[in-house]
């Protein structure tokens, strides 16, 4: 999970930057092309194209399909409403996961678990805090794209019982790649140097960024693995205060506060409904 935030934070920078030339669309066809590139030594080390094959390519579709629309909406959002506002929107996704996880995974949801969500979802508002206007466009963008990676990560999770990691990244990249080619060609111009490298730098941040997260899904539950997430959302308003100069408050600083006591409380084990205390023999 460390390697999925700190991945994600440069791919919010790198595709602000790219979006500044290029489309949403041609961003995502580069993503995944470039990516399937970048992935393949990881593929190769698997075991080649027998680690990706696959019994389950319907709900790899799904999947996709489902990302692929979220994903345009995050990067839609990306170019307008500040970092910190996008990814707190975006943190409203750990209340959707957990209850498509109960509901469809049977995975158990502890009142501390239900709890530790509730913190990070305050520290979310405390950071964000809407005012008492309307949404704007790029708010209502991110909600929804917010409902789609919740839909993307229980099918994530559901996918990780039967297939690899390094299966799900792949043919995430694949299907994306045939998803958007027909969009990002009806826009396509053609990026100057300076653009290439963020779309490099977009490209292996996604194929890396998924491969780590579905890892993390194959070790712990859905419900332990999105809260832990939340820390991306102080840490997106850090890097908007150092890269765009977009406020960083004593607000900010006590929603920090919150999401990180959210997850350490989520991290926390009760066995038999009590706090186990190692004793020293």
């Amino acid at each position: 999970m460390a390697g999925w935030q700190m991945l994600m934070l440069v791919i919010a920078v790198a595709g602000r930057e790219a979006a500044r030339e290029v489309s949403v669309f041609q961003i995502m066809l580069v993503r995944s092309v470039l990516g399937v590139a970048m992935l393949w030594p990881l593929v190769r080390a698997a075991g080649g194209l027998a680690a990706v094959r696959t019994e389950r390519l319907p709900v790899h579709a799904l999947r996709n399909a489902v990302h692929y629309a979220a994903q345009y909406g995050w990067f839609a959002a990306l170019t307008l409403i500040p970092l910190a506002q996008l990814v707190a929107i975006e943190f409203t996704m750990p209340i959707w996961a957990a209850v498509l996880a109960v509901a469809f995974l049977g995975e158990r949801m502890s009142s501390l678990k239900w709890f530790a969500v509730l913190l990070g979802l305050v520290g979310v508002t405390v950071i964000v805090r809407p005012g008492a206007g309307a949404f704007e466009a790029g708010q209502l963008i991110a909600l929804a794209s917010a409902v789609g990676f919740a839909i993307s990560i229980v099918l994530v999770k559901s996918l990780t019982r039967t297939d690899a990691a390094v299966a799900i990244s792949f043919w995430m990249l694949v299907m994306q790649s045939v998803i958007g080619i027909v969009p990002a060609l009806l826009v396509w111009q053609w990026p100057s140097a300076q653009t290439w490298g963020w779309l490099v730098v977009v490209a292996f941040c996604g194929a890396y960024s998924h491969y780590c997260f579905a890892r993390a899904m194959q070790h712990a539950d859905a419900t332990v693995v999105v809260p832990m997430d939340f820390l991306r959302v102080p840490l997106t308003a850090l890097v908007g205060w150092l890269a765009y100069s977009e406020r960083l408050d004593l607000f900010t600083a006590l929603g920090v506060g919150l999401i990180l006591a959210g997850n350490a409380l989520n991290l926390v084990r009760w066995p038999g409904g009590a706090l186990r205390v190692r004793r020293s023999p």
